[in-house]
């Protein structure tokens, strides 16, 4: 498994749930990529850091889930502890999990909440 496959496993059980599905998005800030290319990206607003996945659905507390999803032995970048930290400044959740059992149950969790 990679955190690719993680990933898509956890996409896979976001499209059985009809209620979550129109409102995840997978945000793809990785990647290897020219200067020339990433030069373009952060002028179009590309942010370092940025969490993997946003599911777009408020709670009683918060509002939205930001998820940056690990996998083996991956640690968060400090970019990416600062985008995290800036979400929950601004009244989202936002978590580290690893894997997607465990982004599973972290969505799970949110929307009982």
């Amino acid at each position: 498994m990679s955190e690719r496959d993680e990933q898509i496993k956890l996409f896979q059980w976001i499209k059985l749930n009809p209620k979550i599905k129109p409102y995840a998005l997978y945000i793809p800030n990785d990647g290897k990529r020219s200067p020339q290319l990433g030069a373009i990206y952060k002028r179009m607003g590309l942010r370092p850091g940025t969490s993997d996945i946003f599911i777009a659905i408020p709670n009683k507390t918060h509002h939205g889930l930001w998820i940056e999803l690990k996998w083996g032995k991956n640690k968060a970048t400090p970019a990416q502890l600062e985008f995290i930290a800036d979400m929950r400044f601004q009244g989202y959740c936002a978590e580290v999990v690893w894997g997607a059992d465990d982004a599973i149950k972290l969505i799970k969790d949110y929307l009982q909440n």
